[in-house]
Parts: C-alpha cells; structure tokens; sequence
C-alpha cells in the first residue's frame, strides 16, 4: 500500500514539476485559454459569410440559415451557468478539456456535414462545447496567476486575443470559402483544438474542486427548453406565419417553461441562476442592456450577411471584407472606453455606445440594391464602435454591482444573457427578411427596430441608473 501511494505520488510531482513556479507554464496556459476563448468567437462570426454557400450547398432558405446560427448561441446561452458549476464540481481543467474535445469533434462534424439537419445538430453540440470553454478558462487564469496585476494582464491578453478572433472571423471565412469552400470554415477549428488540447494537458494546473457544488438539472432543462422555444417561435414564425399553430405553441411552451424556470430557481437550494442577485438594482439594468444590445447588433450582422451575398451578389471573400472595418473597430473602442468610462462615468459611456450605435442603424436606412460599399462602411464602424464602447463599462459596472465572492456567477449571467440576445436578434431579424421578394423592406424594419432597441437601452441604464453610476 505504501509503495503504491509513493508511486502515484512520484506520478503526480512529475506532472506538476514543469508547472510550479514556472514563468512559461503560466504563460503557456494563457495561451491554451486565450485559443479556447478565440475560437468560440471565431465561430460567431466566421460563419456568417458562409450563410450564402452553406444554403446554394445543402438547400433550405433563411430559416434553415437561421437555424444553423442560432443554435449555436441557444447551447452557448443555454448551458454557460451549468458549464461553471461543472468546473467547480470536478475541475475547470478536467471540464474544459471535455469542452476542447467536444468542441474540436463538432467542428469535424460539421465539416463532414451531408445536410442542413446535420449541420444544425452538430452546431448545438458546439455551442454545447463553447459554453464549457469560456467560464472554465477564465477559472483556469484565476488558478494560475496568484498575482492580482498579473491575473489582470492575463485577462486582458485572453480578451483581446478572443477580439481578434472576433474581428478576423470574416476575412478568415471568406478567404477559405473562396479557395477551399464554406467547410474549410469549420476544418480550421481542428488544429486549434489540438493546440489548446495539448497546452492545457501539459501545462495546465487543476483547481480545486467544490464536491458540494450541486448542478441544477431541472432548471437547466427548463432554460434550454424556453430558450429554445421561444427562438424556435421566431425563427419558424417569419416562415410558417405567426398565426400557425405551431408557432403559437412554441410561444405557449416558451412562456411556460419560463414561468417553470423562475419557480425552479426561486426554490432550488444551489440555483443554476440566482434569482437574489436580480435584488441589485444596477445589476438588473446592466443584464437588461447586454441583452437588448446583442439583439440589436446581431441581428444587424446576420441580415448585412445576407444583403451583401444575396442581394449586391457579394462572393464570401469579399463579404469577409466588407465586415473587416466593422469588426476591427471594435478593439480600439475598447481601450479606449476605461479613459472615457474614468472622466464620465461608466453608465453614462455606455448611454454614449449604444447611441453612436443607433445613429449608425439609422445612417443605414439609405440602403438599398447595389449601395454602394462606402456610403456603408462607415455606417457599420459606427454601430461597432458603439457596441466596443459600451461593453467594458457594461460589463465591470454589472461586475461591480455585487459583492466579490458572486462575481463569477455575475459574469457568467451577464455572458448568458448576452448570448440570448444574439439568440433572439438573429431569430426576430432572420424572420423579417425571411421573404426574397420583400427583403429590402425587412432591411430597412430590422435596421429601424435595431436603433430603437438600442435606444430603449441606452434610456434603461441613463435614467434607471443610480446617480452615482
């Protein structure tokens, strides 16, 4: 028995030798988290210039389109609560590692995917895998920087690498459509997978794991359930019509399960969503604005796709392109709304984003068949440039609004909220344009729609804030 324990023992320091104390481990493990990261936000925007050659490939019109964009952010939406407490429960790096596993085998299937059911199906097994990866990496940071200015660092590094994921997506899928195909958007997962996989195994280090962190099942299933209803109600809405019973009942069964989500939450002993929380005012707002600034924006991004493919007749590389400036406005914006948020104030720099935002939504109302790229453009680097502002504020303003040991269930409902945004944004936009004959006009209601979401934003956390805020 002695023996057998000195062995794992000896096992066990082996593995932790090249980690302890070690500058390169912890920066290698920046570097597996950050991969994590970025390529769960390649994904949200590589696959948008592939929306035109996925549906000519497989067949099916805009709702199918829909289908595959939305349910990777319904997954991603749905289980990024659950996902935390996974980690928590049996390890962040055991839980994301599954999470790179899952997320790389999704990928190949979506590559290898013969039609548009498939292809749906092994979306949501992503966005599965991609609310694992996001929560577990950021608890694998906090693990490996003791630090508190260099867990800053660090967080800032696996932020920006995930905007520059973000910002490349385009361009990256528009160049692989064009010279390999739309399934190359999905092949390029693969040896980022391996990459993360390898650094996370190697270098890596287990957090401790919390055995009484209880998963919330049933309330885990009623989100899932409502979410995916409800969008289900939109999505098929703008094709089967709003009066169709179907329709009609998945907005019942949304409404339900909601109601059944609340309940299960208010009584739960360890809740997936603690319902407390929403007793902080200025948390209540800021979780409202990240949702209703997500639908805005991308349901904008996800109707420009089409615009640009299937009515100025775009090819994917140079719709990549045209969504290049848009996406690359974004970081700068970032930096540089700590220095605004520190001379006005966080809630009034977020009132500030989503306006410019909303005036450039408006500024697109011009827009017609074979508009010209540049009287967009700028249209487009102002709504992002808008959301690259209010976002840092939003999102350490909700940070801030309770108390330390709850930040991390803070971020991951602000993340959940976020992603029920894009949800609903692409569900409620896709429906309006769901029609080839009358897709200006969707246009120019989506982009209406748009600013005054953002506008309804923009008035909750102006006047609903506190006066210190």
């Amino acid at each position: 028995m002695r023996a057998s324990t000195i062995k794992y023992q000896t096992v066990d320091n082996a593995r932790a030798a090249p980690r302890a104390g070690s500058h390169l481990a912890t920066s290698l493990t920046l570097a597996a988290m950050s991969l994590g990261y970025g390529v769960v936000q390649l994904d949200v925007t590589i696959v948008n210039t592939a929306l035109d050659a996925m549906g000519r490939a497989l067949g099916g019109g805009v709702a199918e389109l829909q289908w595959v964009v939305s349910a990777y952010t319904i997954a991603f939406a749905a289980f990024i609560l659950t996902a935390g407490a996974l980690g928590d429960r049996i390890g962040a790096k055991r839980v994301f590692m599954a999470g790179f596993a899952i997320f790389t085998v999704a990928s190949l299937a979506c590559a290898l995917s013969p039609n548009a059911v498939v292809l749906i199906a092994a979306r949501l097994i992503q966005g599965l895998a991609a609310a694992i990866l996001v929560p577990n990496s950021l608890a694998l940071l906090n693990h490996a920087y003791a630090d508190d200015r260099e867990r800053g660092r660090a967080v800032a590094v696996w932020a920006a690498g995930a905007s520059l994921a973000l910002t490349a997506g385009p361009f990256v899928g528009g160049a692989l459509i064009t010279l390999v195909g739309w399934r190359a958007i999905f092949l390029v997962n693969l040896p980022i997978g391996l990459a993360g996989l390898w650094l996370s195994w190697r270098y890596a280090s287990e957090t401790t794991r919390a055995r009484s962190r209880e998963i919330d099942l049933p309330g885990q299933l009623a989100a899932i359930g409502a979410l995916g209803a409800l969008a289900g109600a939109i999505i098929e809405g703008g094709a089967l019509g709003w009066d169709h019973p179907a329709v009609i009942a998945a907005f019942v069964g949304a409404a339900v399960l909601a109601v059944l989500f609340v309940w299960r939450e208010s009584r739960a002993a360890q809740p997936m969503l603690p319902l407390s929380l929403f007793g902080h005012r200025l948390f209540t707002l800021t979780a409202l604005v990240g949702l209703l600034v997500n639908v805005a924006i991308y349901g904008v991004i996800f109707v420009l796709s089409l615009y640009f493919q299937r009515i100025n007749g775009l090819s994917a590389w140079w719709t990549g392109l045209a969504f290049v400036p848009m996406m690359a406005a974004v970081l700068p914006v970032n930096l540089l709304a700590p220095r605004l948020s520190e001379r006005i104030g966080p809630c009034p720099t977020i009132v500030v984003g989503a306006c410019i935002s909303a005036l450039g939504c408006l500024g697109l109302l011009s827009i017609e068949a074979g508009t010209s790229y540049w009287a967009i453009c700028a249209q487009t680097i102002a709504i992002s440039g808008g959301l690259g502002l209010l976002v840092p504020p939003l999102t350490s303003t909700l940070l801030g609004s309770v108390e330390k040991a709850r930040s991390g269930i803070a971020a991951g409902v602000l993340n959940a909220t976020r992603q029920t945004g894009s949800v609903l944004g692409v569900a409620l936009f896709g429906s309006l344009v769901a029609s080839d004959r009358a897709f200006m006009t969707g246009l120019h209601l989506s982009l209406v729609v748009s600013a005054a979401v953002l506008l309804i934003a923009a008035g909750v956390i102006g006047i609903g804030a506190p006066a210190r805020g």
